[in-house]
């Protein structure tokens, strides 16, 4: 599994580890029951402080991306988030709140949004197919 983080990036570098995975996951380049990197082959790969990957794998957890098995690492869950559905709605409107709030901040129009958004669901849909074919 490739991560890539970028240092300079206001986003602190467990979020973007936790997206990386999420990402991952959604593009079925992470399978169900797929092993993730230990923390320390992780935060050495990444050059980032072994605590940076904890806090990351310790969200994943918590949503439901990841389970821990004691002593043989993390896994992708192969089941869906057990977070309730009315609570994954309300991530889900806060994550587009913030990405809709960043494009007009940026200039951009009500149309330019939907279209991107439109791409980014393609994009996603396609890479997810591909890798189940």
């Amino acid at each position: 599994m490739l991560i890539r983080i970028d240092p300079q990036s206001p986003e602190p570098l467990f979020e973007q580890v936790v997206f990386a995975v999420k990402s991952a996951c959604a593009k079925g380049i992470l399978a169900p029951g797929e092993r993730l990197p230990s923390v320390r082959e992780l935060a050495r790969d990444l050059a980032i402080n072994p605590n940076t990957v904890v806090r990351a794998y310790e969200v994943l957890e918590r949503d439901g991306v990841v389970v821990r098995r004691q002593g043989a690492g993390c896994f992708v869950s192969d089941r869906g988030s057990d977070l309730a559905l009315a609570e994954k709605r309300r991530q889900l409107q806060e994550s587009l709140r913030r990405a809709v709030t960043e494009a007009f901040h940026l200039g951009f129009q009500a149309e330019d949004v939907k279209k991107a958004l439109a791409q980014c669901l393609e994009e996603v849909q396609f890479e997810s197919k591909r890798r189940q074919a």
